[in-house]
């Protein structure tokens, strides 16, 4: 088996801090440098300027929503943009230990859990299917594990073109795949290893049941709101046109209080503030989920813990990338909140984290799969390859401090049954402290 090692990994230096003015459309932040010639008027740029001719100003929230997702032009919609041609590479495209590890959580919490008998692996923004395709890997060796079990796999994909490239990772060939342009389950099909595989735009459109929702690098990449605090109080970050050139985008602070606002918390005591309402969405609805079905959620992103300010950036082939230029064409990620995750479970399930990468993997037993394939490999370049991958995922200066790990599972899942929401590492959770199977 081999590893996938082709460029550095989606590595995120930390964003510039910015003063913004807080005068409307008088005073302004350019967000870079860049000339005229190296900032084209893409589709994206002509059809931002039009709406905000029309509409006036826009959210950040509105502009990433935009530029990511719009269905004519975003940026996620119509192009592969992982791995070497793309703009970015994530941790399952580095090494396959990472999503074996992945199947070896979900299998141990499975069966801490009493051997459901379905199980659904929901993924949010699966990728190229990468890493739905090594945890299905692990399945497949352990059958005899799972074999009374009823398998099901459901993607959450907007991305057309990335749900292609999923298909040809994961579906059988030989089986033609349904489609349904109309319905909720826009595509379904039958993976190479014999399980029902299903495609949805939505989280909402998945079915209710038992089952293991991942999220790796997607929560970053959600629509968030901008704060800074003024002598006024506290002003939202908008989108604007440059006076000065038409073709250019600018930012500004709106003048008064915006209704966005409420989603800060009367304690904060940062200068600025990033806020994803659409993630909080996301995680009630996977509480109530696992509070009513069981299973749970691994969330894997770039993140911190309620401390960080301004780290709006974008990204451009593997390149930090000046966020207002050239829109449409460059990834846009803000690094996720995870105290604000655990205070959207709303008490409805216990969360566990955010825990740095390097522990997450190291408890999950990354050292004792990388010798076992090293012993079993003889070819040098894939040997090489491996311990590359390795060290790209637990390096402090590459992956192992700047990603975490963070949990949702249900409050009987921990001892006593008690409400949980915690960042300490109790050792019955696989990954959260030492993998033991029993």
């Amino acid at each position: 088996m081999s590893v996938l090692w082709r460029v550095r990994s989606r590595l995120r230096p930390p964003a510039q801090r910015a003063v913004i003015p807080f005068l409307w459309k008088v005073k302004y932040f350019s967000s870079g440098k860049e000339s005229a010639e190296s900032n084209p008027v893409t589709p994206m740029l002509r059809h931002l300027t039009y709406k905000i001719k029309a509409t006036g100003p826009i959210t950040v929230a509105e502009y990433m929503k935009e530029v990511l997702t719009n269905p004519a032009k975003g940026y996620y919609v119509h192009q592969d943009m992982i791995g070497e041609r793309g703009d970015f590479i994530t941790s399952p495209e580095i090494s396959q230990i990472f999503g074996e590890l992945l199947g070896i959580w979900c299998i141990s919490e499975w069966m801490a859990t009493g051997k459901n008998s379905t199980f659904q692996l929901v993924e949010l923004g699966p990728g190229r299917g990468t890493l739905t395709g090594d945890i299905l890997r692990v399945f497949s060796q352990l059958g005899s594990v799972l074999e009374n079990c009823d398998i099901s796999v459901h993607l959450v994909e907007v991305s057309h073109k990335l749900s292609e490239i999923q298909a040809l990772t994961l579906a059988d060939e030989t089986v033609a795949l349904q489609h349904d342009a109309e319905s909720p389950v826009y595509m379904k099909g039958i993976t190479k290893s014999g399980i029902p595989i299903s495609w949805y735009r939505n989280l909402q459109d998945v079915p209710q049941g038992y089952s293991f929702y991942l999220a790796h690098e997607f929560f970053d990449a959600l629509p968030v709101h901008k704060f800074q605090k003024t002598p006024q109080g506290w002003r939202e970050v908008f989108v604007d046109i440059d006076p000065q050139d038409s073709d250019k985008l600018r930012f500004v602070l709106a003048p008064s209080s915006t209704p966005a606002e409420t989603f800060i918390q009367p304690t904060e005591t940062r200068d600025h503030v990033e806020v994803c309402p659409d993630a909080g969405v996301i995680i009630q609805i996977l509480s109530e989920r696992i509070e009513d079905s069981g299973g749970a959620a691994l969330i894997a992103d770039y993140g911190h813990d309620g401390t960080k300010t301004d780290t709006l950036r974008g990204f451009y082939g593997h390149k930090l990338h000046d966020v207002l230029t050239a829109p449409g064409t460059a990834d846009l990620t803000a690094d996720v909140d995870f105290s604000y995750l655990r205070r959207m479970t709303q008490g409805k399930v216990a969360s566990l984290g955010p825990i740095q990468q390097y522990n997450f993997l190291k408890n999950m037993g990354i050292d004792v799969r990388l010798k076992v394939l090293l012993d079993n490999s003889s070819d040098t370049a894939t040997r090489q390859q491996l311990i590359r991958g390795y060290d790209m995922l637990m390096n402090p200066k590459n992956m192992g401090e700047r990603f975490n790990f963070f949990a949702l599972l249900p409050h009987h899942r921990l001892s006593g049954g008690s409400t949980c929401q915690s960042k300490s590492l109790p050792s019955l959770v696989a990954g959260f402290g030492e993998l033991v199977w029993k």
